[in-house]
This record gives C-alpha cells, structure tokens and sequence, in this order.
C-alpha cells in the first residue's frame, strides 16, 4: 500500500508558533508540506515515524539579523545556522549586501570596501564569494538564489550603501550628493526591488562603519553619507509597499537617532512604516541606558505617533573577543582607527602604524579621554586574556595583570610567577597609565593576544524584561559576520532556554516570537505549522536545552569553505532534529548528505500573506 505521508513526528509536545499553550499531538508531512496535525494519527499512513518522545517540536526558527549573505554563497546549507534550529535567515542588513552582485567597476571592489572593517571579514575571505558573482540586478540575484541548494530560507533586504554604490560608485556615495539623475536611479532600483518581493530597505547610521579600501579608509559607509531628504525619499516608497526599515543608531547622536525613528510614524506620514531597529542592550558602562529602549518603543507605538516600530534583542550576554587590537571597538578612536584600516593579515601594517609616537599619544590619550563616545567598557578588570604566549595570564583580567606590572616596575620581582613573565614585563616601559600598558601589550603580542569582554546583556533579570517586551523582537545575533569576534548562531535557543526558566507558556511566547512574529513583520511565508505550511520543524530536547552553556560550548574552528578561523556555537544534543521542506537535514550530532546539496529553501519574498499589525498600536503580541 502506497504510504500518503513520507514523514510521522508522533507524540511530542507541539508549539505551533500561535503563543497558545502547547498541545500533545503528531504532525503528518507530505510532499515537503505539513499535511495533518492531531493526536492519534495513524502511523500505518506513513513512510517513516519518529517518535518525539518528550520532546518539543515547533516551527523552524527565524534569524532576523544575518550577514550570512556571504557564506551563502560558499555552503549555502549553512549548517552553523541550522544546527540551532534555524531555518530562515534574513540578510542585506546594515545597508551592505550582495543585491546588486559584485559591483566591480572603474577599479571599485566595493563587497570588500563596505564589509571588511564592517563585519571583520578578511579580504581573503570575502574574495572568494565576490569572484562567483555574475548576477548584476536584484531581479537576477533572487534568481540565483532560487538556484542554489539552499538549506534554510532567505529572506532578502535591499541594502542602502549598495545601492548609492549601484547609482553613483563608491567614490561619489562616500564625497558628494546624488544629482537629481541619480536620486531619481535609486528610487527606481528600489522600486523595482520592492515590486520583486525584497522584504525592505536597511539602512546604517553606527559612526563606527568605515570603508577598508584606499583611498577611502577614512570615510565611512556610503549610507552614512545621505542626507534626510534622500532617506524620506527612499523611505516613502517602502512605507507605500508596507515593508521592513531596517535601521541602526549613531550612538555620537543620541537625539538624531531619536528623531529620526520618528519615520516610523503613520501620524506623520500618512500611513506607518514597519521599523525594525538595532538594539535594546544593558550596558555594561551604562547602568541605566537599558531604560531607554522600552521608554522610546513606547512613544513611537503610541496611538499619537502610530508607529510599527521595534527593537531587536539579543538574548544572551554580548561577549566581545579581540586580537591584540583587532576588534569593533577600536573603530572607536581616531588612533586605533588607522590599525583597523590594515586587513586583518597584514601584522606588518599594523607593527608600522603602531610603531610612530604620534599614534602612541593618541591612542593613550583617547583611551582616558571620559567623554568620548564609547560602547563599551574601558575597565581593565572588564577585559580577561583567552590565550596568549604568558600561560599565566591566560583566564585572568588584564586589571591584575596591570598591577601585578606595577609591583614589578617598582622593584618587586618576585611578582613574576614565572620566567615567561618576568620576561615578559620586563618587556614593558615605565607605565603609569592603563593605555600606556595596553600600547605596549597591541605592539609586543599583535594576534597572539585574544581577549575578551562583555559590552551588554550581563543581568538576566533585565535581558529578560527587554526580551520579552512588547516593543522588542529577539534578534540581532550578527551570524556570519566578525569571524573572529563574535559567535551568536545560538540566539534563539537561549530565548527559549530564558523562557523555559519560568514556565511552559512562557516557552509558548517565546516560540511565537521567535517564528510566527517575525514572520509576520517581515511579511513572508515562514513560521507556522498547519497544515498546507512549509514543513520546516524542530525539534528540542528540553532536559539538553535547560543545562545547555552558550560560553562553555563557542569553538575557534577552521572552516574549509573560507580557509579561515571562524567562532561558533556548538549546541549538538539541544536540537535533536531539524526539517526543511520536511526532508531531515540535522538529526542531533551530523548532517544530512542532501543540506546544501539539493534546494531545500527558497529565497522568501514578501507578501505572501497579510501582514499583520504586529506591535501597533492597537494590537498587541501574545
């Protein structure tokens, strides 16, 4: 007898994504498609059954914040994303992108100009995805994507600097403004991209964002050179195609970015645009910035402004790594900026800039400087060494390394544990000021020097009151971008493992938000679970998921697709099976032969379905 279904989940415990209370029930799919859901349904039906146990099974989960549009194009499985249960990713964020395709041209490489220093991706690295490119349009991008063998779905935003890149080159976007021809040319590109299904337009503001290619390393990403009157412009059109704005604050301009959320307004402008903006985060430095967030949401939401505004929160601690002074941070000073500029194999770049007395007094003095802008915490108790050539410091805070210098430089000896180092801090000049100390330890270890530090989202009570908040979405987990720097693919799962603390229905909002809202937001066809869906399922074990520890389970590994280090997560045994199109392509500890072999995910356009009014003013999230 011929089977009616290929696949059986049977009894676990179901979380459809709705928010309601999860039920015991099976899932029937059929031809890549969720055919039956109920308890009881007969097995005899199906061509294999998995029994679900205690298991939780729910929608594949959503990433709202990626820079994956790179590695795509290598291993488009993208199995760093589906082991935690993801299964659709949303890229072209920040206002960088592949859209447009390489955009090679009059000697611009402008994929390695925008997201070198950006995302912290080696040159290297980023060639070798540049070099595949041969679409040139965004029509022709969606039909590249829908070639390739995706494992997750792609959700695809139109990014802002590539397209000022598209309609005036690198160097006119980052020097002038557009003529009236080229402001009219991006408005027809983003028309044509909004009528093609892109899910939005992001844009960038962080002041921090500069270009990696000579001889524009002191200016910053085309995006940040429009005026307000181009963004209105550009904005009016996705407001007309109720779209996405994703948008990211300059942190020197606190009453800009304030005022500039006010786009999202419906009152202002005649109907709302759906804003989606970066970040809710505790600060470590700033004990009290957090409140700002709930406080902002709140009055763009508002029924007298009518926004549809939200944002994004990453569900975990914000651990920062660096080596020596390769990290985000240091686009931070004017001094370490020019570091930075040097890609991130160049040491001999880096020794030479470093080397000068100029750089030295600057740097130091920026470092003390108490009123600069900063996100981050300059404390040096705050800062702990991961590895480096003195085994004694490794898992300590680079504050007592400091002091322990301090009795050393004042006759101490014995102060040195070991011969490596009192080696070591014999290497050291007279210091006496903590920049001074930091100098040294950039010039002498380079790379061999990785450190860590917490920027945010170190107080549980707090990240939960921000994640769970009706004016924030989980997000903002950064996967594939800062290789070296920062590993987030789990994001999603620590949302559930937050809400799994407290109760089952909590794990049922916490579903919610992580598939059907965002789903919704960005107006595609994901997230659900009944019949006639997608048949992208998870599964989770829970007793794995409450003992899980994201901090004891990042790896430095090297992957073959780049030929490089890159930081991840490993959370195998949480997640014991994931599903695209119902075909089984992670079963708990290895992959299946067919993710990124055979086209399992689509690129999802918007406006598959209504949109709902997700974070109006009127209705409300579960």
């Amino acid at each position: 007898m011929t089977a009616d279904w290929n696949l059986l989940i049977r009894g676990a415990l179901v979380f459809d994504g709705s928010g309601a209370p999860p039920r015991r029930e099976d899932v029937a799919v059929a031809g890549g498609r969720v055919a039956a859901r109920g308890p009881g349904l007969d097995p005899a039906r199906a061509e294999r059954v998995v029994e679900a146990g205690d298991r939780w099974l729910m929608p594949g989960l959503l990433d709202i914040h990626t820079h994956l549009d790179l590695e795509v194009e290598l291993a488009p499985g993208l199995e760093e994303s589906v082991r935690h249960g993801t299964t659709t990713v949303v890229v072209g964020n920040c206002s960088l992108g592949t859209a447009f395709g390489a955009q090679r041209r009059n000697g611009e490489d402008p994929i390695l100009d925008c997201f070198t220093r950006v995302e912290n991706i080696p040159k290297s690295v980023l060639r070798k995805v540049v070099d595949r490119m041969d679409w040139t349009t965004t029509a022709g991008y969606l039909e590249h994507l829908a070639a390739l063998p995706l494992g997750p779905n792609v959700v695809p935003l139109l990014p802002h600097s590539m397209l000022r890149i598209e309609a005036m080159g690198t160097a006119a976007a980052v020097s002038r403004e557009p003529t009236a021809e080229e402001l009219r040319r991006m408005a027809a590109l983003l028309e044509d991209a909004m009528r093609q299904g892109y899910a939005g337009f992001s844009t960038d503001a962080i002041p921090f964002h500069y270009l990696a290619n000579e001889p524009h390393t002191d200016k910053r990403v085309p995006a940040q050179h429009a005026t307000l009157g181009e963004l209105k412009a550009l904005l009016a059109i996705v407001r007309r195609h109720d779209r996405v704005w994703q948008c990211t604050p300059d942190a020197s301009n606190r009453v800009a970015t304030f005022l500039r959320f006010f786009l999202t307004s419906g009152r202002l402008f005649g109907s709302p645009l759906r804003t989606s903006a970066l970040t809710a985060v505790d600060l470590t430095h700033e004990r009290n910035t957090w409140r700002l967030f709930p406080l902002i949401a709140g009055i763009l939401n508002s029924r007298l402004v009518d926004g549809r505004f939200h944002f994004q929160v990453l569900a975990t601690p914000f651990r920062m790594y660096a080596e020596g002074s390769i990290c985000p941070i240091f686009e931070e000073f004017a001094s370490s900026r020019r570091v930075m500029a040097c890609d991130v194999e160049d040491a001999a770049g880096r020794r030479k800039v470093m080397s000068t007395d100029d750089f030295g007094e600057l740097f130091v003095r920026e470092w003390h400087d108490a009123g600069a802008v900063s996100t981050f915490n300059r404390d040096l108790d705050a800062l702990r060494v991961e590895r480096c050539p003195v085994p004694e410091w490794q898992g300590e805070s680079l504050g007592a390394i400091r002091r322990r210098l301090g009795e050393y430089q004042a006759g101490r000896r014995d102060a040195a544990r070991s011969a490596a180092e009192s080696e070591a801090l014999a290497s050291f000049p007279p210091v006496s000021r903590d920049g001074e100390f930091l100098l040294h330890l950039f010039r002498r270890y380079d790379r061999d020097l990785r450190w860590w530090f917490t920027v945010a989202n170190d107080r549980p009570e707090i990240l939960e009151h921000l994640l769970f908040h009706e004016h924030m979405l989980p997000g903002f987990n950064d996967s594939g971008a800062h290789l070296l720097n920062l590993a987030f693919f789990d994001g999603n799962l620590l949302t559930l493992q937050i809400a799994q603390r407290q109760s089952v229905e909590r794990v049922a909002h916490a579903v919610r938000r992580l598939t059907r809202e965002p789903a919704e937001f960005f107006g595609v066809d994901a997230g659900r679970m009944d019949p006639g869906c997608q048949a992208d399922l998870v599964l989770i074990d829970p007793e794995a998921l409450a003992t899980y520890d994201t901090d004891a389970n990042r790896r430095m590994i090297h992957r073959e697709i780049f030929d490089y280090p890159q930081l991840v997560n490993r959370s195998d045994g949480v997640v014991t099976a994931v599903f695209i199109a119902g075909e089984q392509v992670w079963d708990g500890k290895d992959f299946s032969p067919v993710l990124g072999r055979r086209r399992l995910g689509r690129p999802l356009t918007a406006g598959h379905e209504k949109v709902s009014d997700t974070f109006s003013s009127g209705t409300r999230a579960a």
